[in-house]
This record gives C-alpha cells, structure tokens and sequence, in this order.
C-alpha cells in the first residue's frame, strides 16, 4: 500500500482502535534521579538523555554557551514570549526533539526575525545545536534540555506561531503507544499556545505514526488538516530543510509524510 492510501485508509481504522487506547492515570518516572509522580493531565517524559562521550568543545558548549541560551521554566514565563529573544522579533516557533538540530538551525538562518524555541532533552543533540548556534552566530535561538510537555505548560497562552514535531521516535509497539508525543492531552496543549490561523507541522516516515496523528489532531475541535491535493502530504513544503534523519530515510526506500494543521 503506498503512503497516500495508508494514511487515507488508516485514518478510520486508528481512530477506533489505537486512537481510542485509553492513557494510564499515573506514571513513575525518573528524571535527575528523582522518582517522580505525575498526575493524569501531566506526560512523562521517555527517551534517552545522554548517548556517546562529548568531545572537550561539546562539554564546554553545554558548560558555558548552554546556560545563556536556556528558558528557566522554573521562573514565571513573560507576558510576551518575544522578550526572551534580545533582537527585535515578530514571531515565535517551537520545534520538539530536535534531534541535531539541522532544521531548526536552517529555519533560524532563513528567518532572522523569528525567535525559535528548541526542546530537547537528547544532550548530543544539544551540543551538536550548540556547535552550530556557534559556527554561525545564531542569536534567534533559545533552547529547552526537558520535557516538551512542561514547556508547553509554562508557555503563555497563543504565544507561538507555529510548532514543529520532525521525525519523532514512532514509539512502534502497541505498549510504548502511550509514550508518543501526539496524544490528546498534547494536542489541546498545543492548542492552548498557539495562535489563531498558526500551524501545527508534522514530519514521519513511519506510516502507523502517520495515521495515528491524523486521526488524532482531525478530530480535535482546535486544528483544521491543511491538504487539498495528495502533494500536499507527499512532498514536503517550500523551503523545508531536510535533517540527516530525513536523508537517510530517503536512502533506505522510506517514503515520509508532512502533514500540516491550522488552529482555528
């Protein structure tokens, strides 16, 4: 079945089964060493923090660079989210997980106007951000090493403009189905922060992850899907930067999906 009729035919068939999977009341899970407890309305976060050894520069970025360009959830967010940048900026963006940070640094160079947030936890992928971020001067960016769910819980109310979620972790098996980042709860967070006619933008390779986030966010009463043609959802929007994951997609035969949703 091609990728088209995948997420066409699977649309019905997600929605009353995964999509109708009921999510747990309460999950353990550790973060800073600490066992934590989250209520129903919160989500834990799953993945792995810390991956290969950092080289000298990498650890000094995440030491000294890191700090200066971190948002301290801790304290109360800004009436306007724009502040946080030191440039005059007309709007802002999320971009959730990252990864090496290749989109969110080419959005960043093409629109220096807008401020972009970048959530990841996956500290390689920090420093490799923080390389570039460097590498290119790069004074738009401000960065999050948690959970997008926090973030988006502190974020003021219609503050963004648009949200990024590229090739996320499918999370493929049907017990880990809890653990995606797309769930009903997320998607009304989402909701909540951006702005009236601001988009929600998704990237996978992963059919099953495809129909799960279309049946999801179609029958949310905030977003609206953007396509009218195939193409719309076949081919990748004008001036999307491909990340290596993307590439390598591409090499291995994996047909990806960009879908695009409009708060309404």
């Amino acid at each position: 079945m091609s990728n088209l009729a995948y997420v066409v035919v699977s649309h019905e068939r997600v929605g009353s089964t995964m999509a109708l999977q009921r999510e747990p009341d309460a999950t353990m899970i550790e973060s800073n060493s600490d066992r934590l407890r989250i209520e129903e309305n919160e989500r834990a976060f799953f993945g792995r923090r810390k991956g290969h050894k950092l080289r000298q520069h990498q650890a000094e970025l995440i030491e000294h660079l890191l700090p200066r360009l971190t948002l301290d959830i801790a304290k109360q967010s800004p009436l306007d989210i724009r502040d946080i940048f030191g440039s005059p900026t007309e709007e802002a963006r999320l971009e959730i997980g990252f990864g090496g940070g290749e989109h969110l640094v080419g959005e960043a160079m093409v629109y220096p106007t807008t401020g972009f947030i970048g959530c990841e936890p996956y500290v390689n992928g920090m420093a490799k951000i923080l390389a570039q971020v460097e590498t290119h001067d790069i004074g738009n960016v401000r960065l999050f090493a948690g959970d997008a769910a926090e973030l988006l819980a502190w974020l003021p109310q219609t503050s963004l403009s648009r949200i990024d979620l590229i090739h996320p972790d499918p999370w493929p098996k049907r017990r880990h189905w809890k653990r995606r980042f797309v769930q009903d709860r997320t998607i009304a967070a989402m909701a909540r922060v951006l702005k009236a006619g601001g988009e929600f933008r998704f990237v996978c390779d992963i059919d099953d992850y495809c129909a799960w986030t279309l049946s999801h966010l179609t029958r949310s009463p905030d977003f609206v899907w953007t396509a009218e043609r195939a193409d719309d959802w076949r081919l990748p929007w004008d001036g999307y930067t491909m990340t290596r994951y993307g590439r390598k997609a591409e090499r291995e035969g994996r047909k990806a999906t960009y879908l695009r949703f409009r708060r309404v």
